[in-house]
């Protein structure tokens, strides 16, 4: 039996603002016409933006591809986040 690789690499394709495909997502967290959030190799991903909706979803090797209007692309590490937090309490 073939060994299949861990995901290990993110690319984001961004085209006339109208659609958008995504590499490297672990899973979809949430989504909806106006927001998906997902967990992708280099953190959390939110894209917001109006009548977003999945035109394919390929879980096997992580891609994602979305229509609609993009309005913003965000990245947010939640474990850097994390240490931060902690951090900035112990030198308060």
């Amino acid at each position: 039996m073939e060994r299949v690789e861990a995901v290990s690499e993110s690319r984001v394709t961004l085209d006339d603002r109208k659609s958008i495909v995504v590499t490297g997502v672990k899973k979809i967290d949430s989504f909806n016409t106006t927001e998906f959030l997902m967990d992708t190799v280099l953190g959390n991903m939110s894209i917001k933006g109006n009548g977003l909706e999945i035109v394919k979803l390929d879980t096997y090797q992580g891609n994602v591809s979305i229509k609609g209007v993009i309005d913003s692309i965000t990245y947010k590490d939640s474990q850097k986040q994390k240490e931060e937090s902690i951090l900035s309490k112990l030198f308060k």
